[in-house]
């Protein structure tokens, strides 16, 4: 581990630490400017927060794909409003796995799109239930996950990137909104 990572994970232990910047830090920020805006205060969890991101980048695209679908085999009564915003699900879960990527790549990775293993990678499961019940409660089930694994990793970044944290946020809001809908629908 660098001498920056080392220094820079002492300045955010706790409220007892100084409160003083990383001068070598700022220097290495100055000097090396290979990796664009990737500086010596992200390198300690620089990796960590890519895997993290991949895993729910696998996430947001299989919720695509089960909305998606669920969006084109809903049937009944109430199914053309519900499939419309089955769709409008998909869409967004889609803009949250764009937003993933590019944070992603933001931080030197590279997103992991790879369909041979992205429901092995998903925090949420697929799901072809042919009945309407059954669709709502598995896309609020997978919301729900969602909501947990974004929780958890907004906990886990805390401090160390307040970009990736904040991004982590705007998406754990859109879930939570989600839910809600989809908890109103089984309760209907």
């Amino acid at each position: 581990m660098s001498r920056h990572a080392d220094h820079t994970k002492t300045a955010t232990a706790g409220p007892d630490a100084p409160m003083a910047l990383d001068l070598a830090a700022l220097e290495a920020a100055r000097q090396d400017i290979s990796q664009g805006a990737i500086t010596p205060f992200h390198s300690a969890w620089r990796e960590e927060t890519i895997a993290l991101l991949n895993g729910v980048l696998a996430t947001e695209w299989v919720c695509v794909l089960r909305y998606r679908r669920h969006h084109f085999t809903a049937a009944g009564m109430a199914s053309p409003k519900i499939a419309e915003e089955f769709l409008v699900h998909a869409n967004e879960e889609m803009g949250h796995a764009d937003r993933l990527a590019r944070r992603i790549v933001q931080l030197g990775g590279a997103p992991d799109f790879a369909p041979d293993s992205l429901l092995a990678r998903s925090h949420a499961a697929y799901d072809d239930s042919p009945g309407l019940k059954a669709m709502i409660r598995a896309n609020l089930v997978a919301e729900r996950v969602a909501i947990e694994a974004y929780s958890q990793m907004i906990a886990l970044v805390g401090t160390r990137d307040s970009t990736t944290r904040r991004l982590l946020e705007d998406i754990l809001a859109d879930e939570q909104a989600h839910a809600e809908e989809l908890s109103d629908w089984l309760a209907e």
